[in-house]
C-alpha cells in the first residue's frame, strides 16, 4: 500500500505545567477519561515520522485553559503560557509544527488581548471549545471575539467538550452555577457520545444565532467528521423555518450546505471509518475538498493512531485517488501553506 504524506490538523500538546494545572484544578480525569495522557515534543515527532505526517497543527484540547468558572486570573496566565510554549515549538520546528492558539474565554476582554498577541507570535489560527462553562459559541456575549476573528480572517478550530447547562437558564452560564452533562457517565466518558452532541449544539447555535452570516471571513474547522451534525442538520434548519416564537436565523438547507462547503472543514479524527464519513459526504453532501486528516494524538495514543491510519487507508480504497490525496495532504497544504 502506498505510503502517503499527511498533514495532521487535529493533534494536541500538553506541557508539564498544563498537566499540573489540570490535576490541581479538578481535571485529573478530563471529561471522564481515565487520565491525562503523557506528551512530549520528542514523542510527537516520533509519531509523525512513523506515520509520514509532514506537519502537525497542534492545540490545547478540552477542557481548554479556563479551568474553573469565574477564576479569570489563573486562566489568563495559563493561556499565555500555553500559547508561548506553542509559539516557541513552531519557531524551533517551523516545517513540522503549526498551532491553534487558545483564548481564556469566557473572559472576553482578556481573550481579545490574547488573540492579538497570539497572531503577533505566529499562531495559525484560534481554538475554542464548543462551550465555555456553558456559554456556547454563537452566544452574543462572545460577539466581540468573533468580530476580532472575522477581522483577522481567522481559522477557528472548534474542539468539543462536555455539554453544560444552568438550572437558572442561560444567564447563569459562565458562573459556578454551571452543571456538566453526561447522563451515561457511569458507563461512557463524555468523548464517546457527548462530544458529538455538543459539536452539533455548537454548530447549530452558530447558524441559528446568525453568527455564521455576521462574520463571513472566519473559516471553521470541525472535528470527528462533524460529530452529530449530519443527521440533525435538516432538523435544526427546518425547525428555524417553521416553529414560531424563538429568536433564530432562518436558513434554507441549500444556503446552509453552500456555506458548509465554502467555509467549513471537517477532520477524520477517531472512528471516521468504515461508515461515519458517508454521513457527511454522501448524506449531507460535503465535498472531499473539505475533508482533513486528524490524529487526536496523544488523547489517541500512538498505537491507536497507527490503527486508525490503517483503517483510513482501507476505508478510502474506493475513493478517487485525487480525493484521498486532498483529504490526507492537499487540502491542508493549501490552508497552511505546506510544501510536499
Amino acid at each position: 500500500m502506498m505510503r502517503r504524506h499527511r498533514i495532521d490538523t487535529h493533534s494536541h500538546f500538553l506541557p508539564d505545567f498544563y498537566r499540573e494545572a489540570l490535576e490541581a484544578n479538578g481535571h485529573k480525569n478530563p471529561d471522564g477519561m481515565p487520565a491525562v495522557p503523557q506528551w512530549s515534543e520528542k514523542a510527537h515527532l516520533e509519531m509523525m515520522d512513523r506515520l509520514n505526517i509532514t506537519k502537525s497543527i497542534i492545540s490545547i484540547s478540552t477542557p481548554g485553559t479556563h479551568l474553573i468558572p469565574e477564576e479569570d486570573s489563573a486562566a489568563i496566565d495559563l493561556t499565555r503560557r500555553t500559547n508561548a510554549f506553542a509559539a516557541d515549538l513552531k519557531k524551533r520546528h517551523p516545517t513540522r509544527f503549526g498551532y491553534f492558539a487558545s483564548l481564556p474565554l469566557p473572559a472576553v476582554q482578556a481573550s481579545l488581548v490574547e488573540l492579538e498577541k497570539a497572531f503577533e507570535e505566529g499562531a495559525d489560527g484560534i481554538t475554542l471549545e464548543s462551550n465555555h462553562h456553558g456559554i456556547y459559541l454563537g452566544d452574543s456575549r462572545f460577539d466581540a471575539v468573533f468580530e476580532a476573528l472575522d477581522r483577522h480572517k481567522a481559522k477557528l478550530f472548534i474542539h468539543p467538550t462536555t455539554g453544560c447547562f444552568c438550572p437558572s437558564g442561560t444567564a447563569g452560564a459562565g458562573t459556578k452555577e454551571v452543571v456538566s452533562v453526561n447522563p451515561l457517565k457511569e458507563r461512557l466518558p463524555a468523548p464517546v457520545l457527548e462530544f458529538f452532541f455538543d459539536t452539533a449544539r455548537c454548530v447549530a447555535n452558530l447558524f441559528l444565532s446568525g453568527t455564521v452570516r455576521r462574520y463571513p471571513n472566519i473559516t471553521y474547522f470541525i472535528g470527528h467528521m462533524g460529530g452529530a451534525i449530519p443527521p440533525v442538520l435538516s432538523r435544526f434548519l427546518g425547525f428555524a423555518n417553521v416553529v414560531q416564537g424563538y429568536d433564530v436565523e432562518k436558513w434554507t438547507e441549500g444556503d446552509a450546505l453552500e456555506t458548509l462547503n465554502e467555509r467549513f472543514y471537517f477532520d477524520m479524527a477517531g472512528w471516521a471509518f468504515p461508515g461515519q464519513w458517508k454521513g457527511l459526504t454522501d448524506g449531507v453532501g460535503i465535498g472531499f475538498g473539505r475533508i482533513l486528516y486528524g490524529s487526536d494524538f496523544p488523547f489517541t495514543p500512538a498505537p491507536a493512531v497507527e490503527m486508525f491510519v490503517k483503517s483510513m487507508d482501507e476505508g478510502t480504497e474506493g475513493w478517487k485517488e485525487e480525493d484521498v490525496e486532498r483529504a490526507y495532504f492537499g487540502n491542508a497544504a493549501k490552508l497552511f501553506k505546506v510544501e510536499e
